[in-house]
């Protein structure tokens, strides 16, 4: 078994590679960008301005926008990495080739080998650097006494008609996500663990709870079912499941709060929101802050969780049914083992098979697939956290979003089949 683990721990690895190059190739060369939406801006800005002062005409181009600089359009295109070839974006993104940071633009007139730039502070003074050309074009960089930088490094990009060279000074840095760096949003300015990190908990407190209360309501009920099977309770918890089952989520949480959020009938539970307002849930007692959190809970959690008590509960009972009818079972109730031991010992275990094998896909489920009941809820979660960047056109975040889903569901998948070799004692993995 152990072996087999490893394997599929290692096929982990192509498997991520695969799934986020087509996604990052998907995004990188879509129209309508991060690049393209920072130019429209500009563009709008810029006749609006233009034509706030009488003078658009000689501001606008023929396509109806502002004209962009080259200097502007090339500072634009650093920002968003968009001046690499997309293969070497693809590794900057990883981590596996460095990055260009805290760059500085130089410039060399045609007869100038030797310039000084300032490039920052360090120590509390002024941080200067030499940059020495060659007869090729090549820049080395040098501190101020005469020694060879080791933390930066400069390039010349352009040169125009008269001669003059145009470049960067620049640090080189391994940065990615293999280094535990997901970028920076482009919509919140701020590195995406600190934007991710608080939803993630919102949507993982709502899916493991929702995912909790569905195997401990719908394996027994299942159970029960079967063992009922036929019966007055059978029949109407059957109707109760199946009409529930057949609103999706997101409907049953409008309709509750319609019910039950002072919509119309009973004002019994919040419109939304995960807890209280922060000036409201700081002055409550520990005790208040867990009745206020099960207060906003309740009605999510449920909407949240009823789509999978349908496929669960009828999952349990025909799994039980269809054992209960083996000849295994025929056998222990010849031997004379009682109903009660003949259930719980033989039968269960092998109905539950079904269930374990597809805790793994649960777990990406509860994770990723949560933006409708977060929508209605008002709730600032994950899953409408991923939406809305792919909407906005984040990438660091969209693209921090499917590492995060493809991990919990390749992780899924193994603690699926630790679940069922556990449970299944035919299964032997090799």
């Amino acid at each position: 078994m152990t072996t087999y683990f490893i394997r599929r721990i290692l096929l982990m690895f192509p498997t991520f590679l695969g799934s986020t190059i087509l996604v990052f190739i998907i995004l990188q060369m879509a129209p309508g960008g991060p690049l393209e939406q920072a130019i429209q801006r500009i563009q709008m800005g810029a006749a609006a301005e233009g034509e706030a002062g009488g003078s658009a005409s000689a501001d606008i181009s023929s396509g109806g926008g502002a004209v962009l600089p080259e200097s502007a359009l090339k500072e634009l295109k650093r920002y968003y990495g968009f001046d690499k070839p997309i293969w070497t974006r693809y590794l900057i993104w990883l981590g596996l080739y460095p990055r260009e940071t805290r760059y500085r633009e130089i410039k060399f007139k045609p007869d100038q080998f030797e310039i000084s730039k300032r490039v920052g502070k360090r120590d509390g003074k002024t941080w200067k650097v030499l940059i020495r050309r060659d007869e090729q074009d090549d820049l080395a960089v040098f501190e101020i006494d005469g020694s060879p930088s080791p933390i930066w490094s400069a390039t010349i990009e352009d040169t125009d008609e008269e001669g003059i060279s145009t470049g960067i000074v620049y640090q080189k840095k391994i940065s990615g996500i293999f280094t535990g760096n997901l970028g920076e949003s482009y919509t919140y300015q701020m590195p995406v663990t600190e934007v991710m990190k608080p939803r993630f908990k919102i949507s993982l407190f709502f899916g493991l709870t929702g995912m909790f209360l569905s195997y401990i309501v719908c394996i027994p009920l299942g159970i029960r079912k079967a063992l009922a099977h036929g019966s007055p309770f059978d029949f109407a918890s059957s109707v109760i499941i199946f009409v529930a089952y057949s609103i999706p989520g997101w409907a049953l949480g409008g309709v509750f709060l319609v019910l039950f959020g002072g919509g119309s009938f009973w004002d019994v539970f919040p419109l939304g929101g995960f807890r209280s307002p922060m000036a409201v849930w700081e002055t409550l007692s520990l005790w208040g802050k867990i009745v206020d959190q099960l207060h906003h809970a309740i009605l999510p959690i449920f909407a949240w969780s009823i789509g999978s008590f349908a496929g669960m509960t009828v999952l349990m009972k025909n799994g039980l049914l269809e054992n209960m009818s083996q000849d295994y079972i025929r056998t222990a109730f010849a031997k004379g083992l009682s109903e009660k031991r003949v259930v719980w010992l033989h039968a269960i275990r092998n109905s539950i098979i079904p269930i374990a094998s597809g805790i793994g896909g649960s777990i990406g489920v509860i994770i990723a697939g949560s933006y409708f009941i977060e929508k209605v809820f008002n709730i600032d979660g994950f899953g409408r956290l991923g939406y809305q960047a792919i909407l906005d056109r984040d990438y660091p975040i969209t693209l921090a979003f499917l590492v995060i889903v493809v991990l919990i569901r390749l992780v899924g998948n193994i603690i699926s089949d630790i679940t069922l070799a556990t449970v299944d004692p035919r299964i032997r993995f090799k």
